[in-house]
């Protein structure tokens, strides 16, 4: 069965840390690019950062640039989010999502976890 288990959000003050990490079960963690989404209240849900299969280059948003950093760990089917720096606008919903694309075919494999509450406040 497929799982994307979140964890690590929480209640932060501005300017503090958190960790997220995405525990992975089901699938073949190593063939899939993974992210993190978020999501706040009466807004569009958008990407914050993705890592492709091998780790070896990620991307974020340009609002979390120099602050995030997301990173695989195969071995362990996990994912991360290190947050640092935290802002009250990051305050949202943040999502595990799993892609994986089958190009010849045209078809496309996705999951999606079922989020953490990130809030920073003071």
């Amino acid at each position: 069965q497929v799982q994307l288990v979140e964890s690590g959000g929480g209640l932060v003050q501005p300017g503090g840390s958190l960790r997220l990490s995405c525990a992975a079960s089901g699938f073949l963690f190593s063939m899939y690019v993974m992210s993190w989404y978020r999501q706040a209240p009466g807004k569009e849900r958008e990407l914050v950062a993705s890592i492709p299969n091998t780790g070896d280059s990620t991307n974020y948003a340009d609002s979390v640039k120099g602050r995030f950093t997301i990173s695989r760990d195969n071995a362990k089917n996990t994912i991360y989010l290190q947050m640092n720096s935290l802002k009250p606008e990051d305050t949202a919903v943040y999502y595990c999502y799993a892609v994986r694309t089958f190009t010849t075919i045209e078809y496309k494999r996705e999951y999606w976890g079922q989020g953490t509450q990130v809030t920073v406040s003071s």
